[in-house]
């Protein structure tokens, strides 16, 4: 399972000649991800709670030939964050 802080703390590598993820793209949809973690750590529920499949259903603008970043990190911790959000609903 993946904290809040933890992905307060996420650093992904930056991508300049290969296509990457827009990067205020990933850190505003990051910032929605603590939030959302932080309530589901607290057992709170609301209309804003975050949900597993909006994880995964979340798709970023691609860059090319300016600073991105790496998809696969990004895509990495998407999927451990799905993962932590469904154990929370179990519970």
């Amino acid at each position: 399972m993946i904290t809040a802080d933890q992905v307060l703390n996420a650093r992904f590598q930056t991508t300049r000649f290969r296509p990457g993820y827009d990067q205020d793209e990933v850190d505003d949809f990051l910032d929605e991800i603590v939030a959302g973690l932080r309530q589901a750590e607290t057992g709170q529920r609301g209309t804003g709670t975050l949900r597993p499949d909006e994880v995964a259903a979340k798709r970023f603008s691609t860059t090319s030939f300016r600073q991105g970043y790496d998809q696969a990190g990004v895509d990495a911790l998407l999927r451990e964050v799905r993962a932590t959000l469904e154990t929370h609903r179990t519970r």
